[in-house]
């Protein structure tokens, strides 16, 4: 069971790609399982506590890569993966909020109200967006008194990538080939869920990395081979 942020960020060395918290439907595994020993999230709770100041430390320490990078939620990533996940699934992106955090540094989200005259949907939004796409990432916990806000930062300023990225069908296959040794069996549409990509694509990578069966009812499956 994990206990201390030395040993989370362990594990997440050892997963490679991982979740905050476990969602449905998603074959990744979670931080939350591996401090609670369950998959039901429980509100309050000291694992709770826990795993809610991870989801800022980790990332503020320099231990793991965190931010919503995968199947739309709060993912982990081991910092040896990050160039791998960037050319995996990385795009470009320009705009006042990117403009800011380039100019003045990590910002919160109020500063980035502030910063660039949007209002908090759109900087939301933005946020949202630019995690997804690998241009922003989680930096550390700014405090403000009796709360904090969480400060954003361009994802290859608080990791700094090689000048050389793998070629992205690599990067895919080798994503492709970790998701398949954690979880021992994968769906195409499995794969979608985590990396966001066509089902024909992720079809086309389990062959290359796996074996596939079909099951009684016709789905095509793939384990390890």
């Amino acid at each position: 069971m994990v206990r201390t942020l030395a040993a989370a960020a362990a594990w997440v060395d050892e997963a490679g790609l991982a979740l905050l918290f476990p969602k449905a439907d998603v074959v990744l595994p979670s931080l939350w399982e591996q401090v609670a020993g369950v998959t039901e999230v429980r509100w309050p709770s000291p694992e709770m506590d826990f795993v809610w100041g991870a989801k800022d430390a980790l990332p503020g320490q320099g231990l793991v890569c965190v931010g919503k990078h995968l199947a739309r939620a709060s993912s982990l990533v081991a910092p040896r993966l990050v160039p791998t996940l960037v050319a995996a699934n990385g795009e470009d992106a320009e705009g006042p909020v990117v403009g800011a955090i380039r100019a003045l540094g990590p910002l919160t989200a109020p500063e980035l109200r502030e910063a660039t005259g949007l209002g908090k949907r759109a900087v939301e939004r933005e946020l949202a967006s630019l995690h997804r796409r690998l241009v922003l990432t989680s930096s550390h916990l700014v405090e403000r008194g009796s709360w904090g806000a969480l400060a954003h930062d361009l994802l290859a300023r608080k990791w700094p990538l090689p000048r050389r990225l793998p070629a992205r069908e690599d990067a895919r296959r080798q994503c492709a080939s970790i998701l398949l040794d954690t979880a021992g069996e994968l769906t195409a549409a499995d794969l979608c869920g985590v990396l966001g990509c066509r089902r024909n694509e992720a079809a086309t990578l389990l062959e290359q990395v796996g074996t596939g069966r079909d099951d009684a009812a016709g789905f095509r499956i793939w384990a390890r081979r």
